[in-house]
């Protein structure tokens, strides 16, 4: 559902008090976070590398992909997009996201995410600049 954008649909997997990061957000600002993010990134994608399940946790490796082609205004992504102008650079990076499940709603939402690299693909961070070590 996120991937062909629709966020409506989407956000009806959160449970009305869901948590993120252990913070409590509630249904409403999954569904700010989520419009944002495909206001910024029309064709964000995310494409499952790796999906595991212990218990009631839900743990996703996946590739994230998108063209920045929108101005973002709320502090999502690291909050590093909020007013900048669209870049129209692709980037393409790894997440990691854990979800807690409860009755068949996500309750509790974590994630691992290379904003930094995203933020370098965009070209609106300088590439790291890399170094061979020395050979012993």
């Amino acid at each position: 559902m996120l991937n062909s954008g629709d966020i409506p649909a989407a956000v009806q997997f959160f449970a009305e008090d869901t948590r993120n990061h252990g913070v409590p957000v509630g249904r409403q600002a999954v569904l700010r976070v989520l419009t944002d993010i495909h206001t910024t990134f029309p064709d964000w994608r995310m494409e499952i590398e790796e999906l595991g399940v212990v218990g009631d946790d839900v743990m996703v490796r996946m590739i994230v992909t998108g063209t920045h082609k929108g101005v973002g205004k709320i502090p999502v992504n690291g909050g590093l997009l909020v007013g900048v102008p669209p870049s129209g650079n692709t980037f393409n990076v790894q997440h990691i996201h854990w979800y807690t499940l409860k009755d068949g709603l996500i309750v509790e939402h974590r994630a691992c995410r290379d904003d930094v690299g995203m933020m370098q693909q965009l070209g609106l961070l300088p590439p790291v600049k890399r170094y061979d070590l020395p050979q012993k």
